[in-house]
C-alpha cells in the first residue's frame, strides 16, 4: 500500500491530457515501442479524429524512485462538460489529480470546474502548464492565474511540453512526493467503487473498479449494493494499457472485473461492490443515477432500416449507460425512436457512430429538455416530448430545469457575452477578473443553452470563450407548446416547447424557414404557427397557376371570366381535399438549420 499512487488527469477539452498520458506510458508503461501510437488510451477512431476523450481509461505504470518500486494507477478522463459525472467518479477513486492547463489558452471553464471538484473531494492537486514549446505560449500569466486559483506558490507549478517530452520526467517524482498512499485497509471486508463499465464484444460487460478496502479474488461472490444482485467473479486484471489478467486485486488497486453481468444497468457507475455475505456496509458517497438531459427524435431516413436501427441503438445503449431510447411514432415521419443524451456533443457522437459503425443515417427532431408539469390534482409529470404536453386547463404550473453556467472570456468580449446571456433569460450571479480573462456566472434555463448557445458564444468571442454548467434546480416558468400547421393539418414532428416571451419571434422564423423548403403545389398552401387554437403567425406558399384562357382565340369577355371562375372553384376544392406531403429532405434541411 505504501508504494501505491492513484491519480487522475483532468483538463479542459483539447489541453493535452491524452498526449501527456502517451508520454508517461512510453516511459513507464508495460507496452512495447512498436505497439505505441498517438492517443493510446483513446480506443475509438472518433476520439482520435476529434482529439477528444469520450470514455475514461486507466493504465498502471511502474516507476522506480530512490531505489523503491512504485505502482501508479493513472486515469485519463473526458474533458467535455457532458461527461462531468464520469469525471467526478474517476476523481473519487483517486488521492490526487494532475490539472493540465494549456500555456496558450490559459485557465478555462472546465479547468476551474475540475479544480473545484478536486478541492471538494480533498484531493492533492498537481498543476501542470502544457504546450510551453509553442510560440504563442504565455506560461508566466497562466502560472499567476493558477497560483491564485489554487492558493499555492507559483514555483510549485510544473511546465511541460507533452508533445516534445520536455519536463515530463519531473511529473512522476512530484506525484510520489506529494500524493498520499490510498486510505485503504486490506484487513477490512471488501468494499469497491465502480469507476466505469462498458460492453466488450468478446468479454461481455467489463467493470472498471477501485478496491477501497479488503481484496478481491477470482471465483469470489460479490454483491452490487444498489441492485442487490450477486455475481461470481470470472476474471480480474489491470490495463498496462494492454489487458493483463491477475488472480487478485488488493486494497488501493485500480483494475477491472468480469462476472457474467448481462447489462450496464446492473453495474451503474459510482455504485459500491461488496462481498455477497456483507449486509451492513454503507455505500460509498457520490453515487447517483445518470439521467439524460437532452431528448431528440431519431427517425431512419430510409424506413426499410427501422429494424436495423433498433438493433444498432440496442448495441450502443449496451456500451453507454447514459444513452437511452424508446420507440415512438410520428404522423409526419413514421416510426422512429425518442433518444436521451447527456448533451449535444453526446448526441452528435451517437449519431456519428450510427453512421460509421452501422451505415445508418437519421433525421433528428429539434432537441428538447425534461420539463415538469404539476396538474390541478398536484400530480407531477415529466415531459420529454412536446406532443406529451397536456392541454392548458389541466396544467397548474410549468417547471423548467435551470443551469448555473460559468463562462471564461477575454475582457474585451465581456459586453457581448452578458448580452447573449441576458437574451437567453439569464440572471447574473458573479463576476471575477483574472490576469487575462474574466469568469462570469449566470443562471440560465437549460433549454436556452442546448439550442444554439455554444455556437453563438464562440462566434461573438472569436472562439476564445469556454463554459461549464451544471443543473441546479427546476423553476416555475411560462412555457407554451408551439405547433406548426401545414394546410390546416398539424405536423407533430415540428412541435416545440418554448418560453412565451420568445414565441412570436421564433414562430415567424420557423414558418419563414419552412416556406422555403416545402415544394409548391397546384393550390395555395397555408403554414401557421399556433399556440393551442390561437394562430400567432402565418404565411402561405402560392400555388402554380395554369393559364386556362390560353386556348381562347376571341369572342366575348364572359367566356374568359367563366373559365377563370371554373378554375377558382377547382382550386378551392383541391385545397380542401389536397394532401401536402412534406418530403423528408425538407425535414432534414429544416432540422439541420435549426440545430
Amino acid at each position: 500500500m505504501q508504494n501505491f499512487r492513484n491519480i487522475s488527469i483532468v483538463a479542459h477539452i483539447d489541453h493535452g491530457k491524452s498526449t501527456l498520458a502517451d508520454r508517461l506510458i512510453e516511459s513507464h508503461g508495460m507496452l512495447a515501442t512498436r505497439s505505441m501510437k498517438d492517443q493510446i488510451l483513446d480506443s475509438m477512431d472518433l476520439e482520435r479524429e476529434r482529439g477528444i476523450t469520450i470514455k475514461a481509461q486507466t493504465v498502471a505504470l511502474n516507476y522506480e524512485f530512490e531505489g523503491v518500486d512504485y505502482k501508479i494507477n493513472l486515469i485519463d478522463t473526458p474533458g467535455h462538460v457532458d461527461f462531468s459525472y464520469e469525471v467526478s467518479r474517476s476523481l473519487s477513486a483517486c488521492e490526487g489529480v494532475i490539472l493540465i492547463v494549456d500555456a496558450t489558452q490559459g485557465l478555462e471553464a472546465q479547468s476551474i470546474a475540475h479544480a473545484s471538484l478536486a478541492k471538494k473531494l480533498g484531493l492533492v492537486i498537481i498543476p501542470i502548464i502544457n504546450k510551453i514549446d509553442l510560440p504563442s505560449a504565455d506560461p508566466e500569466s497562466v502560472k499567476k492565474d493558477l497560483s491564485e486559483l489554487l492558493n499555492i506558490n507559483p514555483e510549485n507549478i510544473l511546465e511541460v511540453s507533452a508533445k516534445t517530452g520536455q519536463g515530463v520526467s519531473n511529473i512522476l517524482p512530484t506525484i510520489i512526493r506529494n500524493v498520499p498512499k490510498p486510505k485503504s485497509d486490506i484487513n477490512k471486508s471488501l468494499k469497491s467503487c465502480i469507476i466505469d463499465s462498458w460492453f466488450d464484444n468478446y468479454l461481455g460487460i467489463v467493470v472498471l473498479i477501485k478496491i477501497v478496502d479488503g481484496f478481491l479474488s477470482v471465483k469470489d461472490k460479490i454483491k452490487i449494493l444498489s441492485t442487490k444482485k450477486e455475481y461470481v467473479v470470472d476474471k480480474l486484471g489491470i490495463f498496462t494499457p494492454k489487458i493483463t489478467y491477475l488472480d487478485k486485486l488488493n486494497a488501493g488497486d485500480v483494475g477491472f472485473l468480469i462476472a457474467s453481468i448481462k447489462s450496464l444497468d446492473a453495474a451503474p457507475v459510482g455504485d459500491t461492490i461488496v462481498d455477497s455475505k456483507d449486509d451492513g456496509t454503507i455505500p460509498l458517497p457520490g453515487f447517483q443515477d445518470i439521467k439524460p438531459r437532452v431528448f431528440s427524435g431519431f427517425y431512419p431516413i430510409d424506413t426499410k432500416n427501422y429494424q436495423d436501427s433498433k438493433k444498432a441503438l440496442d448495441k450502443l445503449s449496451l456500451n453507454d449507460n447514459s444513452f437511452t431510447y424508446e420507440p415512438e411514432n410520428s404522423v409526419s415521419l413514421g416510426h422512429g425512436f425518442r433518444c436521451g443524451f447527456l448533451g449535444l456533443l453526446h448526441m452528435e457522437i451517437i449519431r456519428e457512430r450510427l453512421l460509421r459503425e452501422y451505415n445508418l443515417d437519421f433525421l433528428m427532431t429539434v432537441p428538447s429538455v425534461t420539463y415538469r408539469i404539476v396538474t390541478h390534482n398536484n400530480e407531477t409529470i415529466e415531459i420529454k416530448n412536446p406532443k406529451d404536453l397536456p392541454i392548458d386547463n389541466k396544467v397548474k404550473s410549468f417547471l423548467e430545469p435551470v443551469a448555473e453556467i460559468k463562462i471564461m472570456t477575454p475582457p474585451e468580449y465581456l459586453g457581448s457575452v452578458i448580452e447573449i446571456c441576458t437574451k437567453k433569460r439569464g440572471r447574473q450571479n458573479n463576476l471575477v477578473y483574472l490576469t487575462n480573462t474574466v469568469e462570469i456566472t449566470f443562471q440560465i434555463p437549460l433549454s436556452e443553452i442546448i439550442y444554439d448557445f455554444f455556437d453563438t458564444l464562440k462566434s461573438v468571442t472569436r472562439g476564445y470563450a469556454s463554459y461549464d454548467y451544471e443543473i441546479i434546480d427546476y423553476q416555475d416558468s411560462q412555457m407554451i407548446r408551439l405547433d406548426i400547421h401545414v394546410n390546416k393539418k398539424k405536423v407533430d414532428a415540428l412541435s416545440q416547447i418554448m418560453h412565451k416571451d420568445n414565441s412570436y419571434r421564433k414562430a415567424r422564423d420557423l414558418i419563414d424557414n419552412l416556406k422555403d423548403l416545402i415544394p409548391r403545389q397546384m393550390f395555395e398552401i397555408s403554414i401557421q404557427a399556433c399556440i393551442g387554437s390561437k394562430v400567432i403567425a402565418s404565411t402561405s406558399i402560392r400555388g402554380f397557376r395554369k393559364d386556362v384562357t390560353a386556348k381562347l382565340y376571341g369572342g366575348d369577355v364572359t367566356r374568359k371570366m367563366k373559365l377563370l371562375k371554373k378554375q377558382k372553384e377547382g382550386k378551392r376544392k383541391m385545397k380542401k381535399i389536397g394532401n401536402v406531403e412534406i418530403p423528408k429532405e425538407a425535414f432534414y434541411e429544416f432540422m439541420s438549420s435549426k440545430k
